[in-house]
């Protein structure tokens, strides 16, 4: 099978799961090796990367004649984790809906305002939705860029708070001035840069 082309919102587990494999496999493939080492999270692709899809292996299975048989498929759902925080503050024990592709899910924050959830490994958006439904926060899936780019970068400060700006790889003033702030609130010197510190900060605070 040649390489897929990753789009907006594409990740690991949602290749796989659209060409029947493990994501595991895929991500320890010995072809995509490079693409492990710059990316390093299966979950944080950026459009135009090459993934490797290998060919799907065919099983043999021996059982009786004449008798009935049940063949499981196993899933591999996947995970959303967040962290909710209300001025700076975890949001604790606040009861939510989530919403994923038209399917709803109740849950409660736990004590340190985190939530998580299985979903399917192709669901691409949803909404949050707290307060009865008075506060609503949406989610894209999938589309969270590794915090060594730019964009990356930028999803995380608005995610955050620190508003930038469109989430593209451009440097600006508002850009900066996010950054700024977000040194400022973690005691980190203010460069108004996206340096190491600051990445690493980022990734510490917004996986």
């Amino acid at each position: 099978m040649p390489k897929v082309i990753v789009s907006a919102g594409d990740s690991i587990p949602s290749l796989a799961h659209e060409h029947g494999q493990f994501w595991q496999k895929v991500w320890d493939h010995p072809e995509n090796a490079a693409l492990k080492q710059k990316r390093k999270n299966p979950n944080q692709l950026v459009a135009g990367d090459e993934v490797f899809v290998p060919e799907l292996e065919s099983r043999e299975e021996s059982r009786p004649t004449e008798s009935r048989h049940v063949f499981k498929r196993k899933g591999v759902p996947a995970k959303i984790k967040m962290q909710l925080f209300m001025l700076g503050e975890p949001r604790k024990n606040e009861p939510y809906v989530l919403e994923i592709d038209g399917q709803l899910i109740t849950g409660t924050l736990d004590g340190e305002g985190k939530l998580e959830q299985f979903v399917s490994p192709t669901a691409k958006s949803g909404k949050l939705k707290l307060k009865d439904g008075k506060e609503v926060i949406p989610i894209r899936l999938g589309h969270l860029d590794p915090v060594d780019e730019l964009s990356g970068v930028k999803q995380r400060l608005n995610n955050l708070g620190f508003h930038c700006g469109p989430e593209d790889d451009e440097m600006n003033a508002a850009t900066a001035a996010a950054l700024r702030s977000f040194q400022a609130r973690h005691q980190l010197q203010e460069t108004g840069e996206a340096d190491a510190a600051t990445k690493a900060k980022l990734q510490e605070v917004h996986p």
